[in-house]
């Protein structure tokens, strides 16, 4: 008998088989397809592996502004493909590595869990303690006439692709759709992107997400929002625009970015009592479902479907599990958007402190204040929004638009850890010259008796 089984390889999966391993349980995996997961295989890796690409030629194309001369860059799909794929290979050995240091069976092939504490794979039946379910996500498919014909794409497909089409259509301007719009883009392909919300980015900040858009515009994206995709059909992406208009629009190639659906089908677990809902399956902020002894992480519970919350999400469950009580504080999260430029968001927006009537000071400061900022980039955007509380300073919420927002946002997320205020944070000495600095002059830009907000 198993300590526990954990179905699913992906980052919360993996990371929390080997973290129970470590504490001397007896653990098994279960993983159908890859090591690594989406986020691995068709995800956040192959997808940086891309856009970091993209980020090169662009810099090399406007290389003369920063002094150095260079002359007809092209850019190689194939060879990007490659390396995408070597990338993943190395890494999915690192994680086979992880798993088998920490002592973990690796069982390979479908899991059903027959009851709360018995997990069927290939008619082998397998007995846990506890059992954690981190099957992670799939690409959403809308009900919309065309989604699945030749030529329509989504987020595991897009990255096999090795011509540049001429012209993409991307429905859906959520953090997926975005990240590759902006890599489309930078390589020199005329990109649409189709969105039903009067905003792109959802969740994140309004202020940010404006600003994005606006750049992204400037860069030659082209955006119809509040607009409604009705049929996909032979290159071509028919729509209802906001004016309710009935439109059509060519693309050489259509990528589905609506989102990504909780992987809960073909599991067992209507059968053993466990609450599923459209989101997924319904967890506790320490792992539990309803159904002792099964916890759940990840994407699967619909809760933060990012790579870093899912293997937290893990580690809590299997530290709860085992007896040292633990929570996840979804508030300290931190999340990034891969444009270019970068969003990198954590803590509440200024719309949720509006909503929950929190009083509030806020803090708005262009990178341009950090000079690392304006030795990086020639035509310098960039933005850090800071939100504290109105009465005693603590840290609420950060929001920055611009490279590398991405590399400094965990010490604003530390800081919403702890609950540190304004005051705590005077004394952090900054490294000069970074771009962090921006950070320090937002929050030193809250002062003690400015006006509130509301």
């Amino acid at each position: 008998m198993y300590d526990l089984i954990v179905i699913g390889a992906g980052p919360g999966g993996y990371e929390a088989a080997a973290h129970a391993g470590k504490l001397g349980k007896k653990v098994a995996i279960v993983e159908k397809n890859c090591m690594g997961g989406s986020c691995l295989n068709v995800g956040c890796i192959p997808a940086k592996t891309f856009l970091h690409s993209s980020k090169i030629f662009r810099m090399v194309r406007d290389a003369a502004k920063f002094g150095v001369r260079v002359t007809s860059p092209e850019f190689d799909m194939p060879t990007l493909v490659e390396r995408k794929n070597r990338i993943v290979g190395s890494l999915t050995k690192g994680v086979e590595g992880i798993l088998k240091r920490a002592g973990v069976e690796v069982i390979s092939g479908q899991a059903k869990l027959v009851s709360r504490n018995i997990v069927e794979v290939s008619s082998q039946r397998y007995e846990a303690a506890n059992i954690l379910v981190a099957t992670g996500s799939r690409p959403a498919k809308p009900p919309i006439p065309g989604i699945k014909a030749p030529g329509v794409f989504d987020s595991d497909t897009i990255f096999g692709v090795t011509k540049i089409p001429e012209s993409v259509a991307i429905i859906g301007g959520g953090y997926i759709g975005l990240e590759f719009a902006g890599f489309f883009s930078e390589i020199g392909t005329r990109v649409t992107v189709f969105e039903m919300l009067p905003q792109v980015a959802s969740g994140t900040d309004q202020e940010i997400a404006s600003r994005l858009l606006q750049i992204m515009r400037r860069n030659g994206v082209e955006f119809h929002l509040s607009c409604r995709v009705v049929k996909i059909e032979a290159k071509q992406v028919h729509y209802v625009s906001s004016d309710g208009s009935k439109e059509t629009a060519a693309a050489d190639l259509v990528l589905n970015s609506t989102g990504r659906a909780p992987m809960v089908n073909d599991l067992g677990l209507e059968a053993i009592g466990v609450d599923v809902t459209p989101r997924g399956i319904r967890t506790s902020d320490r792992g539990k479902t309803n159904v002792p002894g099964v916890w759940a992480c990840g994407d699967v519970t619909g809760r933060r479907m990012l790579a870093h919350a899912a293997t937290r999400e893990g580690i809590v469950a299997v530290n709860n599990m085992f007896g040292k009580s633990e929570r996840i504080r979804y508030e300290s999260i931190p999340s990034v958007i891969y444009t270019h430029p970068e969003v990198a968001s954590v803590g509440r927006t200024e719309e949720e402190l509006k909503a929950q009537n929190i009083e509030y000071k806020k803090s708005v400061v262009p990178m341009t204040v950090a000079g690392r900022f304006l030795i990086e980039n020639e035509s310098p955007v960039g933005v850090v929004k800071v939100l504290a509380g109105a009465r005693y300073g603590e840290l609420l919420g950060v929001h920055a638009l611009g490279d590398p927002a991405s590399e400094f946002i965990i010490a604003a997320a530390a800081m919403i850890e702890t609950e540190m205020c304004v005051s705590d944070i005077r004394e952090i000495v900054f490294p000069h010259p970074t771009v962090s600095e921006a950070l320090r002059e937002a929050i030193l830009g809250i002062q003690p008796g400015a006006e509130l907000n509301a």
